[in-house]
């Protein structure tokens, strides 16, 4: 929907799944180099990435105004039926980790009544997924070591890259609905829902 109209109202000469793409992978770019040091917030990520995005088209806009609705939306996510049946039935320790900030994470997790025992954020370890360091914090927090840990995500850049290199157990959730994703690494395993784990975890 963002996108959508930032392609009306800038007078895109190009589709918005096309746009999101473009935008995404500067966005992938962005985030990549927003690490430690160099941290910048996931809101100044995305900034940054459309700034330049339009920039490509000849458009300087304030990308600011774009963004409200994707805040609106980071605050009040859609949550999928077998994510919150999957937590409730869990008897183990649970951790988020999330390439979020704090304040739309947190208003997420108790807007839907999300059950984790652990919640790690990029901004509060300063680093996004894949890098290694907040999948080290995570572990730090739960007390286990990463041969102990099945690690879920969507995306194969992100999730599956960043915890296959500690050695985490890395499986993809295939989700029909994601837009882009940059990764091509090699999943643990693969499913589409996440009450499949319950036969791996047993």
């Amino acid at each position: 929907a963002t996108c959508l109209r930032i392609v009306e109202d800038c007078g895109l000469p190009i589709t918005a799944p096309d746009f999101a793409v473009i935008w995404g992978e500067r966005y992938f770019a962005t985030v990549g180099r927003s690490n430690h040091g160099d941290f910048q917030s996931l809101y100044q990520c995305e900034v940054t990435s459309l700034r330049d995005t339009l920039a490509e088209f000849g458009q300087y806009p304030d990308p600011a105004p774009f963004l409200i609705d994707l805040e609106e939306y980071w605050h009040n996510p859609p949550v999928h039926v077998d994510a919150i049946e999957f937590l409730q039935e869990l008897d183990i320790p649970v951790c988020c980790v999330s390439n979020a900030d704090n304040k739309p994470l947190l208003s997420a997790i108790a807007r839907h009544r999300l059950r984790f025992d652990v919640v790690v954020s990029s901004e509060a370890v300063r680093c996004y997924k894949p890098d290694p360091a907040i999948f080290r914090h995570a572990l730090r927090k739960l007390g286990v070591r990463p041969d102990r840990v099945l690690h879920v995500g969507d995306s194969l850049h992100s999730d599956i890259a960043g915890a296959a290199s500690l050695g985490i157990a890395a499986t993809w959730i295939r989700r029909e609905d994601r837009i882009h994703d940059i990764g091509d690494h090699k999943p643990w395993r693969t499913i589409t829902l996440l009450t499949e784990l319950h036969d791996l975890l047993a």
